[in-house]
């Protein structure tokens, strides 16, 4: 086999593979004595069927299968050998390749173009600026967070008196002419809720009340919709349209949720057991937890305006645009010529970051080691949990979800291409001169809607 290789300019070259009898004839026997071994063909003993009709009935096949081997197998090879840094996939040239005829031809030749990546080197210095922002946490921001923990670690109370926010619960019954239905809706443990009704007048009846109070109102009038009469009464939204007596509910109980006192008992349920012992250890603390989370934010936004700074520092890079866009739409059947061009500038842009963030791992020897990923998985497992209000897991609890997550191939590879990403950024925060700026929430998410 031969392999010659044409540089047309910096960005796109010629590959012109010549594949010769010698290169695939034996393998091409081989292939065929094996279909004679296992062809069952009537008429014919099992290993005996005449070695013509074999390849009348298999060669064209198998010598195509093995030429595009051979093709496949070298052009691969010679760009990882000779650190050919090829942009997309090779594409068979439109214009020097010529027809290929299995039936007639021994010797083949296949022309292939490639696009080649530009070349260039990353060097940053001081004079390379990044805005870092610091977040700063507010009082506001604290009692916020303290007012969520009291409400989320309160606790239900029966009361006597109702409130408009009281879940009421007792025995429900229809009106007619003033006295009970006998005949009609019975509902047991009916439960509502006077703050969902629409109705102010239906309202006020239950606010005030006491518990054994019977009170008549009027569901229509009370709630909005259909779905809520049919959830009250129990019965089909259809048959709650037509919904227009009144009903009785006798009080039975009055359930109230309180938010829990700032207290030694709130302190242990967030942080765990005598982790913080005062008010003030406990806004702290939350202030430490705040703060954290900022960082990442803080952190995102340097990586996305240092992937800036980095993409327009090498504006002038060179890319080959014709082959780039032909291989895009051949890999992309739902894809239009008009809809390519008006991405293309932004492709454009995710490439040239791609090749500057590989250039900067390379020059820095990022490597991503396992414990990087396990640290980073945690992470990820901790901000869930904290999501859900659920602060200071158990680290074995965080541990094996973390394991769970990275069964998943998928985000495997997500978080792996995160952590290289960022011991990237690490390594430019160091080299560039940060321009550190201590900006408000408010501030800080205004940047990302001007985006």
């Amino acid at each position: 086999m031969n392999i010659v290789r044409k540089d047309l300019d910096q960005n796109n070259a010629i590959v012109t593979l010549r594949i010769e009898k010698v290169d695939y004839a034996e393998k091409v026997d081989k292939t065929l004595r094996d279909y004679r071994k296992k062809a069952n063909i009537p008429g014919f003993r099992p290993g005996m069927v005449p070695v013509g009709l074999v390849k009348k009935m298999y060669g064209k096949s198998v010598l195509a299968d093995e030429i595009n081997k051979l093709v496949s197998d070298n052009l691969y090879n010679y760009i990882r050998e000779n650190n050919v840094n090829i942009l997309g996939e090779p594409l068979p040239n439109e214009t020097e390749q010529k027809a290929i005829d299995f039936d007639t031809q021994e010797e083949f030749e296949f022309v292939f173009d490639l696009g080649i990546a530009p070349e260039f080197e990353v060097e940053l210095t001081k004079k390379d600026k990044v805005k870092f922002y610091t977040i700063a946490v507010s009082d506001e921001m604290i009692d916020n967070q303290v007012k969520s923990y009291t409400g989320r670690y309160g606790k239900y109370v029966q009361e006597e008196v109702v409130e408009e926010k009281d879940m009421l619960k007792g025995e429900l019954l229809e009106v007619a002419d003033g006295k009970v239905n006998e005949s009609g809706i019975k509902v047991q443990d009916a439960t509502l809720t006077a703050a969902y009704m629409k109705d102010d007048a239906q309202k006020a009846l239950f606010v005030g009340a006491k518990k054994g109070d019977v009170i008549t109102f009027n569901p229509a009038k009370a709630f909005e919709s259909e779905a809520e009469i049919s959830s009250l009464l129990k019965i089909s939204k259809d048959a709650a349209k037509a919904i227009d007596a009144d009903f009785q509910l006798k009080i039975e109980s009055i359930t109230r949720y309180h938010e829990s006192e700032i207290n030694q008992e709130l302190f242990d349920k967030v942080y765990g057991e005598g982790v913080v012992s005062t008010e003030e250890e406990f806004r702290a603390k939350i202030k430490e937890n705040i703060q954290e989370n900022l960082t990442g934010d803080s952190e995102y936004k340097f990586g996305l305006d240092a992937q800036e700074m980095l993409v327009a520092k090498f504006d002038n890079l060179v890319f080959p645009d014709t082959f780039l866009k032909r291989w895009v739409l051949a890999s992309n059947e739902n894809l239009t010529a008009e809809t390519l061009e008006e991405d293309y500038p932004k492709m454009i842009a995710d490439l040239k970051w791609h090749l500057i963030k590989d250039k900067l791992a390379k020059v820095n020897d990022v490597k991503v080691e396992a414990t990087d990923v396990e640290e980073f998985a945690k992470k990820m497992a901790k901000a869930q949990f904290a999501q859900y209000g659920m602060i200071g897991m158990d680290d074995e609890i965080i541990a094996n979800y973390a394991k769970d997550m990275m069964k998943k191939e998928e985000t495997l590879k997500n978080i792996v291409d995160k952590v290289a990403e960022e011991k990237v950024f690490a390594k430019v925060k160091d080299a560039v001169k940060l321009e550190n700026k201590e900006v408000s929430i408010e501030e800080f998410n205004k940047m990302f809607e001007a985006k």
